[in-house]
């Protein structure tokens, strides 16, 4: 988790959230978010970033996180730096999610807790929904 260059975002999903997995088998899903805001004069503008997920939070917004869908992103700015085919140089910011979650402020949702699975990964719960008892001897119950 970041905690010397954090930032929050709440803004609305651009497009879908792509899964790819690393050649070492790290799970790794990237989606758009944008937000709107205005001037005191009325003028509109539009900013946009793209976002970065990992591991389980990659997995589980792949899963639950669809274009148009309003979320709160908590996480850091990145930058990466890297050359093109033209030789020219190039960088992007990018926001590298430690949360992610959907805005309750116009939306309801459900909540289904994963399990652990002890290998940095989790699966999706074996029945009933909604919270399950924690399945490792060092997880507890937030609350």
């Amino acid at each position: 988790m970041a905690f010397d260059n954090t930032v929050t975002i709440v803004g609305n999903v651009t497009r879908d959230p792509e899964l790819r997995f690393t050649p070492s088998g790290a799970p790794v899903c990237n989606f758009g978010v944008a937000w709107n805001t205005k001037s005191k004069t009325g003028e509109e503008s539009v900013s946009f970033f793209d976002v970065a997920c990992w591991r389980d939070l990659a997995e589980n917004v792949a899963e639950s996180i669809t274009k148009g869908m309003r979320v709160v992103i908590y996480g850091r700015l990145d930058q990466r730096s890297w050359e093109s085919q033209e030789g020219e140089r190039r960088s992007k910011v990018e926001l590298v999610a430690d949360e992610v979650a959907p805005s309750l402020r116009w939306a309801t949702a459900e909540v289904t807790r994963t399990e652990f699975r002890g290998d940095g990964g989790s699966v999706a719960p074996t029945g009933g929904g909604g919270q399950t008892a924690p399945t490792h001897p060092t997880d507890e119950e937030p609350f």
